[in-house]
């Protein structure tokens, strides 16, 4: 998976939930998706790049939010943001 910028990311999670996936990634992908869409709003418009800096936001904020988290769903999110967040090079 190649993704470039905020759009293709929402792309990707939208195509998700029309495709037949585990229930663990449709959660996963939407529970980072809310910290996603809540940083991305103070680094531009949804064209711009998935950068490292919004990359580290979005990781601090996981990480502040575990304690709402069961430890199966904690590995759960931190499985797939460690898969998705390679993507943000920028």
């Amino acid at each position: 998976m190649s993704i470039q910028n905020l759009n293709a990311l929402y792309q990707y999670f939208d195509d998700l939930c029309l495709k037949e996936n585990n229930e663990d990634e449709l959660f996963a992908s939407s529970y980072i998706r809310g910290f996603i869409a809540l940083l991305a709003s103070q680094y531009g418009e949804e064209t711009q790049l998935l950068s490292k800096a919004l990359a580290s936001d979005i990781s601090e904020k996981l990480t502040a939010s575990r304690s709402e988290l069961t430890p199966q769903d904690q590995q759960i999110i931190s499985n797939y943001w460690s898969e998705l967040k390679i993507n943000f090079t920028h």
